[in-house]
Protein backbone atom coordinates (compact mmCIF):
# COMPACT_ATOMS: atom_id res chain seq x y z
CA UNK A 1 0.00 0.00 0.00
CA UNK A 2 2.85 2.50 1.16
CA UNK A 3 5.09 1.52 -1.99
CA UNK A 4 2.04 2.26 -4.25
CA UNK A 5 1.40 5.65 -2.61
CA UNK A 6 5.12 5.99 -3.47
CA UNK A 7 4.60 5.36 -6.91
CA UNK A 8 1.49 7.51 -7.46
CA UNK A 9 3.33 10.88 -6.22
CA UNK A 10 6.27 10.08 -8.03
CA UNK A 11 3.98 9.92 -11.38
CA UNK A 12 2.04 12.87 -10.18
CA UNK A 13 5.05 14.81 -9.62
CA UNK A 14 6.54 14.01 -13.19
CA UNK A 15 2.93 14.73 -15.06
CA UNK A 16 2.95 18.11 -12.58
CA UNK A 17 6.52 18.97 -14.34
CA UNK A 18 6.05 18.30 -17.67
CA UNK A 19 2.48 20.00 -17.44
CA UNK A 20 5.05 23.27 -17.25
CA UNK A 21 7.68 22.40 -19.92
CA UNK A 22 6.54 24.90 -22.40
CA UNK A 23 9.15 25.84 -25.87
CA UNK A 24 10.25 29.51 -25.90
CA UNK A 25 11.66 31.31 -28.30
CA UNK A 26 14.86 33.49 -27.46
CA UNK A 27 15.18 37.04 -29.53
CA UNK A 28 17.89 39.91 -28.74
CA UNK A 29 16.55 43.38 -28.04
CA UNK A 30 17.97 44.82 -31.19
CA UNK A 31 16.00 41.98 -32.67
CA UNK A 32 12.54 43.64 -31.53
CA UNK A 33 10.42 45.31 -34.14
CA UNK A 34 8.73 48.58 -33.15
CA UNK A 35 10.26 52.39 -33.15
CA UNK A 36 12.89 53.36 -31.00
CA UNK A 37 10.07 55.29 -28.79
CA UNK A 38 7.75 52.01 -28.80
CA UNK A 39 10.49 49.97 -27.20
CA UNK A 40 11.39 52.90 -24.46
CA UNK A 41 7.75 53.31 -23.34
CA UNK A 42 8.05 49.58 -23.31
CA UNK A 43 10.82 49.87 -20.65
CA UNK A 44 9.35 52.89 -18.61
CA UNK A 45 6.05 50.72 -18.11
CA UNK A 46 8.20 47.69 -17.09
CA UNK A 47 10.53 49.46 -14.92
CA UNK A 48 7.39 51.71 -13.37
CA UNK A 49 5.37 48.27 -12.87
CA UNK A 50 8.38 46.17 -10.97
CA UNK A 51 9.37 49.81 -8.76
CA UNK A 52 5.57 49.54 -8.09
CA UNK A 53 5.55 45.86 -6.90
CA UNK A 54 9.08 46.40 -4.82
CA UNK A 55 7.57 49.39 -2.99
CA UNK A 56 3.85 46.95 -2.12
CA UNK A 57 6.24 44.25 -0.88
CA UNK A 58 8.29 46.57 0.97
CA UNK A 59 5.15 47.88 2.82
CA UNK A 60 3.63 44.76 3.34
CA UNK A 61 7.24 43.24 4.95
CA UNK A 62 7.66 46.15 7.46
CA UNK A 63 3.71 45.71 8.51
CA UNK A 64 4.27 42.20 8.78
CA UNK A 65 7.26 42.84 10.81
CA UNK A 66 5.39 45.18 12.73
CA UNK A 67 3.01 42.71 13.92
CA UNK A 68 5.22 39.97 14.51
CA UNK A 69 6.33 42.42 16.81
CA UNK A 70 4.14 43.29 18.71
CA UNK A 71 2.61 39.79 19.11
CA UNK A 72 5.85 38.94 20.95
CA UNK A 73 5.83 41.80 22.93
CA UNK A 74 1.97 40.83 24.17
CA UNK A 75 2.45 36.96 23.76
CA UNK A 76 3.19 34.16 26.92
CA UNK A 77 6.80 32.34 27.23
CA UNK A 78 5.33 29.61 24.78
CA UNK A 79 3.72 31.92 21.99
CA UNK A 80 7.47 33.50 22.23
CA UNK A 81 8.91 30.60 21.33
CA UNK A 82 6.87 29.98 18.21
CA UNK A 83 7.35 33.80 16.87
CA UNK A 84 11.21 33.09 17.53
CA UNK A 85 10.72 29.99 15.03
CA UNK A 86 8.65 31.94 12.39
CA UNK A 87 11.08 34.54 12.25
CA UNK A 88 13.73 33.52 10.19
CA UNK A 89 11.84 32.46 7.24
CA UNK A 90 10.27 35.98 7.68
CA UNK A 91 13.83 37.66 8.04
CA UNK A 92 14.80 35.26 4.84
CA UNK A 93 11.56 36.52 2.85
CA UNK A 94 11.78 39.94 3.69
CA UNK A 95 15.32 40.57 2.50
CA UNK A 96 14.90 39.16 -0.29
CA UNK A 97 11.72 41.48 -1.31
CA UNK A 98 14.52 43.99 -0.24
CA UNK A 99 16.92 43.15 -2.67
CA UNK A 100 14.84 41.85 -5.67
CA UNK A 101 15.17 45.06 -7.62
CA UNK A 102 18.99 44.97 -7.06
CA UNK A 103 19.14 41.63 -8.31
CA UNK A 104 16.87 42.27 -11.18
CA UNK A 105 18.99 45.19 -12.22
CA UNK A 106 22.42 43.33 -11.64
CA UNK A 107 20.99 40.18 -13.89
CA UNK A 108 19.66 42.75 -16.70
CA UNK A 109 23.61 44.37 -16.54
CA UNK A 110 24.89 41.40 -16.99
CA UNK A 111 22.35 40.11 -19.83
CA UNK A 112 22.54 43.16 -21.65
CA UNK A 113 26.88 42.56 -21.71
CA UNK A 114 26.21 39.40 -23.20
Amino acid sequence: MKRKRIILFFVLLIAIILSFVTTCYGFELRELTGTQTETEALQKAGNSIVKVITTIGMVISVVMLIVLGIKYMMGSTSEKAEYKKTLLPYIIGAGLVFAASGIAQLIYELAIQL
